[in-house]
């Protein structure tokens, strides 16, 4: 049988027509996989997970960061009451009152105790007098409880500060009312000033704040207050018993200074025959 040119033509022509659309629509198919927008390849990619929601946003600037982990270290310590903070460490000294409480034994308390200046306090049955100065009420509570534990079985003692009378604090130099005072609770040096009536016009916004350590080496600190003020620098040094705030003159106080002294010189020029 002969083979007809033109029929061959036609059924090649007819499976090319059969064939090119469908590998036309497979490559067109690979072509918009290609072609995805970027947002759809990485919308999986970039989504917070669980663990990523307690991150910061990314435009917040560090230090703002930094101010916000302290007030968080602030508010975990709030948890306790503000004053228990000092006086859990609160070291007692002469002119403090304490309170002894013996749970269920009132012959064994006793209240409004005014610690003298050599520190000793009389308690039942110890004849040279409880040491108490220089130790917080949780020791002295334990020496307590130490020492009735021969008399009666597990006392429960408690110590309470009931005036911190001993620890002191000065602010000296261009301030309204400069002088010392008792530090009768966690006290900053922003608050400190404010008690003191605040920097004068006068007064530099950069105080210096001096600590004698154990061994009666001065420290010093400088506080830029105004910085404070402005809420840039967060208030978080606090006084510790014995630190003296000065407050340094500025430029206004010089200046003052020697616009009193023009009515001396101005005398003196006279008495002296215009020398």
């Amino acid at each position: 049988m002969k083979s007809n040119p033109k029929l061959a033509a036609i059924v090649a022509l007819t499976l090319l027509l059969l064939v090119q659309p469908a590998a036309f629509a497979q490559k067109q198919k690979k072509g918009d996989d290609n072609n995805r927008p970027p947002a759809q390849k990485t919308e999986t990619k970039e989504r917070l997970e669980p663990d990523d929601a307690s991150r910061a946003p990314a435009d917040v600037p560090e230090q703002m960061q930094a101010y916000r982990r302290e007030g968080m270290d602030e508010d975990a310590e709030g948890a306790i009451p503000y004053n228990n903070n000092f006086f859990s460490t609160y070291r007692l000294g002469p002119e403090d009152v304490i309170s002894v409480s013996v749970f269920g034994l009132d012959k064994y308390s006793r209240p409004n105790i005014t610690i003298p200046p050599d520190g000793r306090i009389d308690y039942y049955m110890i004849r040279e007098g409880l040491h108490v100065a220089g130790r917080t009420t949780r020791q002295v509570a334990d020496e307590i409880a130490k020492h009735l534990d021969e008399y009666i079985i597990d006392p429960k003692v408690t110590v309470s500060l009931d005036k911190a009378m001993s620890s002191r604090y000065g602010v000296v130099g261009d301030v309204a009312q400069p002088g010392i005072r008792i530090m009768t609770r966690r006290l900053s040096v922003y608050e400190a000033l404010n008690e003191a009536g605040g920097i004068l016009p006068t007064g530099k916004k950069q105080v210096v704040v001096l600590h004698w350590n154990v061994d009666r080496v001065v420290e010093r600190k400088t506080i830029d207050v105004a910085k404070i003020m402005k809420g840039t620098e967060p208030d978080n040094y606090f006084l510790r018993p014995g630190d003296q705030i000065f407050v340094p003159g500025n430029r206004y106080k010089t200046v003052k200074e020697v616009i009193n002294l023009l009515p001396v010189v101005n005398f003196m020029r006279i008495f002296t025959g215009g020398f």
